[in-house]
């Protein structure tokens, strides 16, 4: 939408044929899961060093800034119009997309583990789906029902080892993920309409700005005394990948990927991701796997996969 505008503006699609466009935009999206991939590695440690609280506040100071300059660059004003109910309903769901799903999500991998947080947050496809049922959009059908239970009982699989070990700190993480999981997966329905309307710049902009700032506010005094001296070069560096790179452009990009591939053909590639995260877990913080994590974090995805493009294999447009 509009960041392939914006290319188009600055004569970037002009310069590619529709072939160049698609394997640059399939590099990126490979590039784009490793750095996504690592990013849950790489928040675990900024969360352990600097607390959810001290991450939360640097990033909803970063974040917001990186909206006005992208709104002042693409769209030419850092508060570009837009009719009051539109604000208004960015403000809520930028409020449960930014306040409530990234702060919980921020919870939930300091208490859990690198490699159980992609495998969660993974299903939210699954989520998605039982909202759009929920508000009557669409009907589950027979196979999407049988993803579901195929993705909960590999869900199931996945906990189990920690339940039975009694690791009530990581299984606790693990259920706020799902929380979030589920938060993220409203917040992606309910604005669609916005996104298709005013497009992705305009609409995370607004969504970040206005969004964040609770979050911003409310993590300021427990921020204010997390340790920030000790984070050094590497500790910033980490921060600005976790907040520039992977959060902030990462969608951007990811943005311009769907519209050059579209949506069915990128989003299998999001299934890559819980592995690469796996790997970079077990190379950079050690992370151990047991068969049946491993079995069960399998079936999740695969019921998670079942669930979302059935209909694409069996009925191809």
């Amino acid at each position: 939408m509009c960041f392939g505008s914006a290319c188009a503006r600055y004569g970037i699609g002009h310069a590619l044929n529709i072939k160049q466009q698609n394997n640059l935009a399939l590099l990126a999206a490979m590039i784009l899961i490793l750095i996504w991939g690592a990013n849950f590695s790489v928040q675990k440690y900024l969360l352990d060093t600097l607390s959810p609280s001290g991450f939360l506040l640097g990033r909803y100071l970063i974040m917001p800034t990186c909206a006005l300059i992208m709104m002042r660059v693409m769209l030419g004003s850092f508060f570009p119009p837009m009719a009051r109910k539109d604000i208004l309903e960015l403000a809520s769901l930028g409020f449960v997309g930014h306040s409530l799903h990234v702060g919980i999500v921020c919870y939930g991998i300091h208490l859990s583990t690198p490699f159980s947080s992609s495998v969660i947050l993974a299903c939210g496809p699954i989520f998605t789906l039982l909202i759009l049922r929920w508000k009557g959009h669409e009907k589950l059908q027979r196979y999407q029902v049988l993803g579901v239970t195929i993705a909960f009982i590999g869900v199931l699989l996945f906990l189990s080892e920690k339940i039975m070990k009694g690791d009530m700190r990581a299984t606790g993480g693990d259920l706020v993920l799902f929380v979030a999981a589920v938060l993220f997966s409203y917040y992606t329905v309910q604005a669609k309409p916005l996104l298709e309307k005013h497009g992705s710049i305009l609409t995370m902009g607004y969504a970040t700005l206005l969004g964040g700032l609770p979050v911003m506010l409310l993590s300021i005094p427990a921020g204010l005394e997390a340790p920030w001296a000790s984070l050094g070069v590497q500790g910033w560096a980490a921060m600005a990948w976790s907040v520039l790179i992977s959060a902030f452009g990462g969608w951007l990009v990811w943005g311009w990927i769907n519209q050059v591939r579209g949506v069915a053909r990128t989003a299998p590639l999001m299934y890559l991701m819980p592995p690469v995260a796996g790997l970079f877990a077990w190379a950079i913080t050690g992370e151990q796997y047991t068969a049946s994590k491993l079995l069960g974090a399998t079936i999740a995805l695969l019921g998670v996969a079942f669930a979302q493009f059935a209909p694409q294999r069996k009925n191809p447009s």
